[in-house]
């Protein structure tokens, strides 16, 4: 692999005194933020961070994540940010499986699963005297555990390399044509690699700008547009759904915005049309996954657009189609959607044997059900996972069948994912409590509070005196699912 040009010690040589990073406090050039990431790196090796050691970062989206992530590469070290909404039970399991020696988070009440930790308000800013500590990490050194929730329910830290970042922000940059010029508005949250990628590291290695934005609203979102004047973000589905829905008399500036990116879940064809015309704006649907360091398919903003793909294979890799016995299908054929390329992860933390079920002779396997055109334009068909996706966020239903499973009156439970006009999907349990059980189902909901983030709690819980099973005695989850498709109008004889 190339030389890592994602650091920001290199690029404020080459852009110094340009714009770089801002959040609501904060705006730096390359040069001052560069300063920042030196300040806390020093500050961090007084505390023993070294070459090999993970950080861990529980910050919601602020310029202070970013420093952390580049501080630890300075270092030599991994950072894995932790989601900030995680209850302790989730963050403290990440904390610990990631091994990480330090935290970097809120202040004295967030959770730190027994580690050292460092408050935000309390990370250095300016640099002691005394030589910059630092190091040039190698490409295959482990830059970021990013975590993903498994079948299991147990989430797997994926291993991404800075050969890995490198590879994927500079195939991002050159996709979508990035340059000095660019100025990315970040929405999504910096616990996913996707905003690490698509919004950080690709517009700064082109030498662009970023703007971290607060929480997300759609007036807060016009006015940062309007205000701010970037060229570009990447969103979920459910932001152009609460952008579109908003009422024709709010007049919105989205002038500057020369196209946008929408990932992380299946967006309809109608509301891609809704909100392109709305806004006057160039949205691309784009592919991929944690494993594949952010992104594998992509329409490209200046190409053919083929609304309801996700577009070609992302320079550098190969999308292909493969079956149950792992023959390469052709095109038009449906199967299994499996990648190769430098953007696959260097594995799971911890956990081979599922590295090997994932990689195999150097393809990820997806899960994901697909198939491409003859122009390589790729179309998702279903998925084979039973994985939901929320408003962008994946959620996989063991993790809320183990948490319900913690109830004393618990004797059996499934969870599949239900329609939703805004989210997608939302998840719905159906519950086998012990016989003369007196649990309700809010006393469930309250159960699962304290165990699980809420955007997994389930929007309704249902207790059943039995769950449907198929001929195998497995739980008969595409029964369950098909209870919340509208079903078809009765036709008269």
């Amino acid at each position: 692999m190339s030389d890592i040009g994602y650091f920001t010690w290199d690029l404020a040589t080459e852009h110094g005194d340009a714009p770089c990073l801002r959040d609501d406090h904060l705006d730096l050039t390359y040069r001052q933020f560069a300063d920042r990431v030196d300040a806390f790196a020093a500050q961090l090796s007084e505390q023993g961070v070294g070459k090999g050691d993970v950080v861990a970062v529980m910050l919601p989206n602020r310029v202070e994540l970013l420093v952390v992530l580049m501080a630890a590469w300075r270092l030599g070290a991994a950072a894995t940010p932790v989601n900030p909404t995680f209850t302790a039970v989730e963050a403290e399991y990440q904390i610990a499986d990631a091994g990480a020696v330090l935290v970097v988070n809120e202040g004295p009440d967030a959770p730190t699963a027994g580690r050292p930790s460092i408050a935000v308000d309390e990370m250095a800013a300016s640099q002691p005297s005394g030589p910059t500590p630092g190091l040039r990490p190698a490409g295959s050194d482990v830059a970021l555990l990013i975590y993903t929730s498994g079948s299991t329910g147990r989430p797997k830290g994926v291993m991404l390399t800075h050969d890995n970042l490198q590879f994927m922000s500079s195939s991002l940059a050159e996709h979508l044509s990035l340059t000095t010029d660019d100025h990315c508005l970040l929405v999504l949250p910096l616990f996913h690699v996707n905003a690490i990628c698509v919004s950080f590291l690709a517009p700064t290695l082109a030498g662009g700008q970023l703007s971290v934005t607060g929480r997300f609203s759609p007036a807060r979102f016009f006015d940062d547009v309007a205000r701010l004047r970037p060229t570009y973000f990447s969103a979920v589905p459910t932001i152009y759904a609460l952008l579109a829905s908003q009422p024709e008399e709010i007049v919105t500036d989205t002038s500057s915005l020369r196209f946008a990116v929408c990932g992380a879940a299946p967006i309809s064809k109608e509301l891609l049309d809704r909100a392109e015309q709305r806004f006057g704006l160039v949205i691309v649907e784009g592919y991929g996954l944690t494993e594949g360091t952010c992104a594998s398919a992509c329409n490209p903003p200046a190409g053919v657009r083929k609304l309801g793909s996700v577009g070609p294979a992302l320079p550098g890799q190969t999308i292909a189609i493969m079956d149950d016995s792992g023959a390469l299908l052709p095109p038009g054929a449906v199967g299994e959607v499996v990648v190769r390329g430098a953007n696959v992860m260097h594995g799971y933390l911890g956990r081979p044997e599922e590295t090997d079920r994932t990689i195999v002779d150097g393809w990820l396997h997806t899960g994901d059900v697909g198939r491409l055109d003859e122009d390589g334009y790729l179309t998702l068909v279903d998925r084979i996972k039973d994985m939901i996706i929320r408003g962008g966020e994946n959620i996989y239903p063991k993790e809320i069948e183990n948490a319900l499973a913690t109830h004393d009156g618990v004797l059996e439970a499934a969870v599949v994912g239900a329609p939703h006009d805004v989210y997608g999907e939302v998840p719905v349990a159906y519950v086998v409590t012990y016989p003369d059980s007196p649990v309700t189902e809010d006393q469930l909901t309250e159960h699962l509070r304290d165990r699980l983030t809420k955007v997994k709690l389930p929007v309704a819980i249902h207790i059943v005196d039995a769950l449907p099973r198929n001929p195998v005695g497995k739980i008969d989850k595409p029964g369950l699912r098909s209870r919340h498709r509208p079903q078809p109008a009765a036709t008269r004889g």
